[in-house]
């Protein structure tokens, strides 16, 4: 009897199955409802053993379209929510703004192939770096293909670790990745995708808890499949703001989907392949955070590198209606080396679209910005003019209440940066006495800058809409501290601006990692007259402006470029210079350079501080570096080391 009853059960599966595999079976039938669990379990015994026989008799491919056509209902819920998740695109702004179809504005990102090098430099450093060197023959990788094996690779990819600076496309690159799986494009040989970000991972960290049950808290509309029959792939977005601990060394080993641990342990073990070996992993990070997950447990390095030329110029065109003002926007980017080449990040493209399209197109009388400083100036102007003209009736939005949560968000701004953080949860607010019960104050504010957002499963994350805005704000804290006339909070700082400035040089070029350099340029341009001048009557009522000795500043500068022994420091300090609108070292090295042309230094002895001046020039010139000849220049080991960045830049060097 139990003999004929499971050979019955069997066969009706088999035939079934070879229902489903007939060429005149609609490619199209889904299956309406779910089976009940008793024939779901009959039913994935029997699929399990007869994919494994078709796989015996080499016939794969009707195994994999068997497995595909038998994902069960879960599979098209999972796909649904994603697509509703994914389809919009929050640019730049918080969940209270606009959103837009994210088809509509994506601008293909240039991906490549990348190494596990860390790079101590500044981020926004990086960026400028990349700018200069030539770009390589091999063609970029697209977004669905990372996946699929580099040339000269034959081992099977499970891991894939995607690097980016802050800003410059990663999530976007993810949202466009499992949107094109959800509505069924690309990647169908993969049935069930978990977006897992570690922004709402760190609220899970105190808990422990299986695997299952962590999916099922995060996805709790599907019935989760067996995992040993399915193609898997989980995501990890934003490895730079994970706040477990990652001991790879010595977490336990987990093997068993269904046993408790704590976050941290599930992570490193799927990492590891522990859990889940034949899962997909996909982890994004940027570049300083990538040295989290040990070289061997990674297959694939890849780097967004955010925008080239040509998509600069197509996002422009997409983002402004108007062609002919998307044109003179596009030509005013281009004017100003140092704003085009941030433009390489998606979000400050749409920070300059955002403040150009007003400027240009309503033909205002004001200096056009051309230094970042004066353009993240006008975009906090200009989101907070927004604000309070929207609520001009309302007498609670007022000057003071503006002034006070500016400088609150300034200081949240100023001690997350030094900590390394980008996002933060309601006890990073405590900390800056920023009461979570009003949050909304700040968010609803200045809903452009500052995000509070609910993730896309768990609980509240805040963040500022950059790590370069996040920046500026720190810098403007810093200045306001200073400036603003003491009260109790207020009173922070008593010496003279200037000697604050030097002694913020000094404490950025001690920065090992340089995550200072872009918050001392800010710090630097807000010092400038005409920059407080934008600012005033908007955050503050004092029409005082606070002066300081430029000249002694200039000098100061001047003086450690010529003593710094880091070519990329000194870099940075020309760009701080750039902010002060002095240029006269790199008009000096023009001036020499237009009279003799390069190959008239060979054997010229300029001071250090010229041949760094030098390589500035160079660096931000238009041409492409594709060879560097020592030969040119004087061939000391003065010149190379003050022009390294130079070589580092060009294709070839000798």
């Amino acid at each position: 009897m139990l003999k004929r009853t499971v050979i019955s059960l069997v066969k009706n599966e088999l035939k079934k199955f070879k229902k489903l595999l007939s060429p005149d079976y609609p490619q199209c039938c889904e299956r309406e409802e779910e089976d009940d669990e008793g024939q779901t379990n009959v039913r994935d015994a029997v699929l399990k053993i007869t994919l494994h026989v078709l796989r015996k008799m080499n016939q794969t491919d009707l195994a994999n379209t068997l497995q595909t056509k038998l994902t069960p209902m879960s599979h098209q819920v999972l796909k649904s929510s994603l697509r509703a998740k994914c389809n919009r695109i929050h640019e730049g702004i918080s969940l209270q703004g606009k959103t837009t179809l994210l088809h509509e504005i994506y601008t293909e990102l240039y991906i490549t192939g990348g190494n596990g090098e860390v790079s101590i430099q500044h981020e926004v450093r990086q960026i400028e770096t990349t700018s200069w060197t030539p770009e390589t023959p091999e063609p970029p990788i697209k977004c669905n293909d990372i996946f699929k094996a580099l040339p000269g690779q034959n081992k099977p990819i499970r891991t894939v670790l995607t690097k980016g600076v802050a800003g410059i496309g990663k999530t976007i690159a993810v949202q466009k990745f499992i949107l094109d799986w959800a509505e069924g494009k690309d990647n169908q040989n993969v049935h069930f995708i978990f977006p897992l970000p570690f922004r709402e991972l760190n609220l899970k960290k105190e808990k422990n808890i299986s695997l299952m049950e962590l999916l099922h808290q995060f996805f709790t509309e599907l019935r989760l499949p067996n995992f040993d029959d399915y193609k898997i792939m989980f995501i990890f977005d934003g490895l730079d703001e994970c706040r477990l601990p990652l001991d790879f060394q010595n977490n336990d080993i987990l093997c068993d989907v269904t046993e408790s641990a704590s976050v941290d342990v599930l992570l490193t073990n799927l990492i590891k392949g522990n859990l889940l070996p034949s899962a997909l992993l996909w982890i994004t990070s940027r570049p300083a955070a990538a040295n989290q997950i040990p070289p061997e447990c990674v297959d694939q390095v890849t780097e967004v590198r955010g925008f080239n030329d040509l998509p600069k110029d197509e996002y422009f065109r997409k983002r402004i209606s108007d062609q002919s003002l998307a044109s003179k926007i596009i030509t005013h980017v281009k004017s100003s080396r140092s704003l085009y080449i941030m433009c390489h990040i998606p979000v400050f493209c749409w920070i300059s679209a955002t403040v150009l399209e007003r400027m240009l197109g309503q033909a205002e009388s004001a200096e056009i910005p051309k230094t970042l400083t004066q353009m993240f100036t006008y975009f906090l102007i200009y989101q907070i003019k927004q604000r309070i003209q929207k609520y001009q009736e309302n007498t609670d939005i007022d000057l003071q209440q503006t002034t006070e949560s500016i400088f609150s968000l300034g200081k949240l701004a100023f001690q997350q940066l030094e900590k390394g953080n980008l996002i933060f949860y309601e006890e990073d607010l405590r900390e800056c006495g920023i009461d979570v019960k009003e949050v909304s104050v700040y968010s609803g504010l200045c809903t452009q800058i500052f995000r509070e957002e609910f993730g896309l499963y768990l609980g509240k994350v805040y963040s500022f809409v950059h790590l370069s805005f996040q920046e500026f704000l720190a810098a403007l804290f810093k200045f306001l501290s200073l400036t603003l006339r003491p009260t109790k909070h207020f009173k922070l700082f008593s010496s003279t601006m200037t000697d604050l400035l030097k002694r913020e040089v000094d404490r950025a070029l001690q920065s090992e990692n340089g995550h200072l350099d872009l918050y001392l340029r800010f710090l630097l341009g807000l010092s400038l007259e005409s920059n407080q001048r934008l600012l005033q009557g908007l955050l503050t009522h004092t029409e005082n402006v606070c002066l300081i000795n430029k000249q002694k500043i200039i000098k100061y500068l001047n003086e450690k470029i010529k003593d710094n022994p880091s070519p990329e420091k000194s870099i940075n300090l020309f760009h701080c210079l750039n902010e002060l609108n002095d240029h006269s070292l790199v008009q000096e090295v023009q001036a020499y350079l237009k009279e003799t042309g390069p190959s008239g230094l060979s054997g010229v002895k300029l001071s250090p501080a010229q041949w760094s001046a030098l390589g500035f020039v160079l660096l931000n010139s238009e041409e492409e570096l594709d060879e560097f000849k020592l030969s040119k220049y004087d061939q000391s080991e003065e010149c190379l080391l003050r022009l390294l960045p130079v070589v580092k830049a060009s294709r070839k060097a000798e």
